[in-house]
């Protein structure tokens, strides 16, 4: 993944940045001591706390347990009860207070109301995140390395983090997709190709620096392109020079009658001449050519996705969904890849606010019912705090999921949903072959036409869907679903920002501003919200829709 890296980091705030699949996670791990180098050394100075992106924890922990204080508080209760053994007082040691200073944790990140007793499996995903975290800043570690922290956390809670990390004064290295929560580093870290380089100041600066130089490096470009051109032409212009004397000669020492071995050796010295003359500018062009390769390396690979969706269009007020008096109460299943004694990172089934007890997290309750119109070609931003079902009335919209009461009216037309897991493509087909099933009627040269504008190109069209990565498996999914016959007049996007890097989150931003129907997105990322260029914005909590 790596090799001979360097990296050292010292007081501060300072975001990690790298594509998918470059090593961020396996160095914060490193870091961490959960796992070993194959060589060299990793030091850490003082107390080391880490939070990775999928928290280990059994839905049967409490939230005591995670906060490590379990032990003390029974300590407290017994001590309290009358027990005055020795063994009490050596586990509380000096922390009579963790009680209190548990619950300003929680406090401060938005765990209000959450008692120490309770269970983790009746947490969100979100709130077991901001759980996770509250944890390691109660231990009051010297160095935090925080692995996307922000996944699954609305936007609330996000806030919270944000002040609670621009308080800190430790050593702060934070891997995150989050432009909002990268934009407050004191410094910004680029993995690339198996080096660090740093860029003081946020992700605003980091982007500012990198534009700068990619405008360097295509000036760079077109320079070297010149000088190519130019040592091409110079060297067979030489040639021709040379070429012409020498026939020049021969003639010349034919009619001057002049000896063979004279007209010989005179022949020679021209060719010797010739061959030195091609030397010189082979070596110039051999230069040129290297220049050139030089400053194509330093261009970045980050091409954004341009292209045209008129089949999308909608007419101005066209009703794609309506909704009247939706109620919805759904009960969830586990997920399958959790296995029944863990409790997954994305945002779980079970759903309830702060304070909550089980009953609440038995699954949705939507009520007394929401009413809701999509015209097109509006864009509509859905927000709310975990656990308010927007992912449920999304799949009400879809038709994925009938309410429970209320009516609800779809027009012709194809619903397409965009989620988080990226799923909807057949793993053991290429690429291409997939664009087939959802477009059977595109000529096939129109087809690779199109991989091409969404970066697939040759034998990377051909490439079957399991080997991509986030990134690749995003454009894929997005060709498919935006090229699929009949062309979707509604677009439901579900956090689909949450497993993406930076420059994928930057393709899909491209994609959706060539969409041209209606669309209903949930994210709690503000800057990709503000570029898909919402028309409305509606939030949910509390089983109310309210228009913002």
């Amino acid at each position: 993944m790596f090799d001979d890296l360097s990296l050292a980091v010292g007081p501060g705030r300072t975001g990690l940045v790298a594509p998918n699949g470059s090593g961020k996670s396996t160095l914060l791990a490193l870091i961490a001591g959960l796992r070993r180098p194959s060589s060299g050394t990793v030091t850490v100075d003082g107390v080391l706390g880490h939070l990775p992106q999928t928290l280990p924890y059994r839905g049967d922990l409490t939230v005591a347990d995670v906060l490590g204080v379990a032990p003390v508080l029974a300590a407290l209760a017994a001590v309290e009860a009358g027990d005055v053994d020795e063994r009490h007082f050596t586990v509380i040691g000096n922390d009579w207070d963790v009680e209190q200073r548990s619950t300003a944790q929680l406090d401060r990140l938005g765990l209000t109301g959450v008692e120490l007793t309770r269970p983790l499996h009746t947490l969100s995903g979100g709130q077991i995140t901001a759980l996770g975290l509250a944890a390691e800043l109660l231990a009051e570690p010297d160095v935090l390395l925080l692995d996307e922290p922000t996944n699954n956390l609305d936007a609330d809670v996000r806030h919270r983090l944000y002040d609670v990390l621009d308080g800190w004064s430790g050593c702060l290295l934070v891997v995150s997709h989050d432009r909002a929560l990268l934009d407050r580093m004191d410094r910004i870290a680029e993995l690339d190709g198996g080096e660090v380089r740093f860029f003081g100041g946020g992700y605003t600066a980091y982007e500012e620096a990198v534009d700068a130089e990619q405008q360097t490096a295509q000036q760079r470009i077109r320079t070297a392109k010149q000088q190519v051109k130019r040592e091409k032409r110079e060297m067979q212009q030489a040639r021709e020079r040379a070429d012409r004397r020498a026939s020049t000669g021969s003639r010349k020492a034919a009619e001057a009658g002049l000896p063979k071995i004279v007209a010989g050796e005179l022949k020679r010295k021209a060719q010797v001449s010739a061959a030195k003359t091609d030397d010189v500018h082979g070596a110039r062009l051999t230069q040129a050519r290297a220049r050139l390769d030089d400053a194509q390396r330093s261009l970045r690979d980050d091409d954004t996705i341009v292209v045209d969706l008129p089949q999308t269009s909608l007419p101005a007020g066209r009703t794609v969904f309506d909704g009247e008096g939706i109620r919805v109460r759904e009960l969830f299943d586990p997920d399958p890849v959790a296995g029944p004694d863990r409790v997954v990172e994305a945002e779980p089934a079970v759903e309830a606010e702060p304070g909550g007890g089980a009953a609440e997290a038995a699954g949705v309750v939507v009520e007394p019912g929401l009413d809701l119109s999509i015209r097109g070609p509006e864009r509509i931003v859905l927000t709310g705090p975990n656990g308010s079902g927007k992912s449920t009335l999304l799949r009400v919209i879809s038709g994925d999921l009938a309410p429970d009461g209320g009516r609800v009216r779809r027009v012709d037309g194809r619903v397409a949903q965009l989620t988080q897991r990226l799923d909807v493509l057949d793993a053991d087909r290429s690429v291409a072959e997939n664009l087939e099933v959802f477009a059977p009627s595109m000529p096939p040269v129109d087809r690779m036409n199109l991989l091409a504008r969404f970066l697939f190109r040759g034998d990377g069209a051909r490439r079957p869907v399991r080997s991509l990565s986030g990134g690749e498996l995003l454009r894929a999914t997005l060709v498919c679903t935006l090229f699929a016959e009949p062309a979707p007049q509604l677009l439901l996007l579900d956090e689909p920002t949450n497993n993406l890097d930076l420059v994928s989150v930057g393709q899909l931003e491209s994609a959706l501003r060539s969409y041209e129907g209606a669309l209903v997105v949930v994210s709690h990322d503000e800057r990709f919200l503000s570029a898909v260029r919402p028309t409305r914005r509606l939030d949910l909590r509390h089983g109310t829709l309210r228009e913002e």
